[in-house]
């Protein structure tokens, strides 16, 4: 004999709701289509599962032992449903965070120190990156998270399925090498070589703002991918740079100029979405990052190695919000 489960349910819902009309309005079918439920399960069993002698219809006893049963599937059923409700908000498993080369030290090794605590079942593998390769490996599902440097005024645009927040708001700084003046006038700084940095990224998408307000045109524009390599040709005075103010607080080999910069400099954290919105995998990595990055800023100015203050919050406003 194989029963269908779907009848047992059916037959508990008739014990539950006192017969045929109580289940139709239970499951939201029609009594006609409860009834053949009925019938069908009472030819598989080959009992007759419901006394229709009397004005109101009971459950046999074979009735009530198979309406049990079908209380017991249900609450299986539920059961279940709760376990994969629990499983699917667990953050577990293993995650891929892509970072900048700055924010290995800074605050991104730190986070997963912070996630073998918060969340063992989690298994984070972290992944230097710039942004364009970053969005690339976003796209493709080969990165769950990614820390991407950006500018508030030309932001990048993001991929479908991606959410992101800025942990990181700050303006930027002009800084000269140390044994310059400051100008009268920043066209003094036009004809001279500069500090440039990679096509697109946010300290040169600043420096081109910069330049076309104030007519600069540098002689020569020296190429510093990375925050090291700027630091070291100011050392050596090779130009002036344009920096963000968290780098330029670090500045050893420099003056930092209080010159506007249009724009702000922004940290933003992205992170592939499921089809509920969210992942807790990712979400939890996020939480560390956002921690991490805030207890990193706190230490640098309690040690004194920074007095500028950028804004760090997980509730600004993302580009994308707006």
């Amino acid at each position: 004999m194989k029963l269908d489960p779907r009848r047992l349910l059916v037959l508990r819902q008739i014990a539950d709701g006192g017969g045929v009309a109580g289940a139709s309005r239970a499951l939201g079918h029609t009594p006609s289509a409860i009834s053949q439920h009925l019938s069908r399960l009472e030819s598989e069993v080959g009992l007759p599962l419901v006394d229709r002698s009397g004005g109101r219809a009971e459950l046999t006893v074979a009735g009530r032992m198979l309406a049990d049963y079908g209380r017991r599937i249900e609450e299986l059923l539920d059961e279940a449903a709760g376990a994969l409700d629990t499983l699917g908000s667990q953050a577990a498993g293993p995650i891929a965070i892509g970072v900048p080369l700055p924010a290995i030290t800074f605050f991104a090794g730190p986070a997963l120190h912070l996630l073998a605590t918060s969340h063992p079942a989690l298994e984070p593998r972290l992944v230097e990156t710039g942004a364009a390769d970053g969005l690339r490996a976003l796209r493709r599902g080969e990165l769950d998270v990614l820390v991407m440097e950006d500018d508030d005024e030309q932001p990048t645009e993001l991929p479908p399925g991606v959410r992101s927040t800025v942990m990181f708001e700050d303006s930027y700084k002009l800084v000269l090498p140390e044994t310059w003046e400051v100008p009268d006038t920043l066209a003094q700084l036009s004809g001279i070589p500069w500090i440039g940095a990679a096509e697109g990224t946010p300290r040169d998408l600043a420096f081109r703002r910069l330049a076309a307000e104030h007519g600069i045109k540098p002689s020569t524009e020296h190429l510093a991918r990375e925050r090291f390599a700027v630091y070291s040709m100011l050392a050596v005075r090779l130009g002036p740079v344009v920096l963000p103010a968290n780098a330029a607080g670090l500045v050893t080999h420099g003056t930092v100029t209080e010159v506007p910069v249009p724009g702000r400099y922004l940290l933003r954290l992205l992170r592939r979405t499921g089809s509920t919105g969210t992942v807790p995998a990712a979400e939890a990595a996020a939480s560390a990052l956002q921690s991490a990055l805030l207890a990193a800023s706190e230490r640098m100015t309690r040690t004194g190695m920074t007095t500028l203050d950028p804004r760090i919050s997980a509730h600004l406003r993302d580009p994308s919000e707006l």
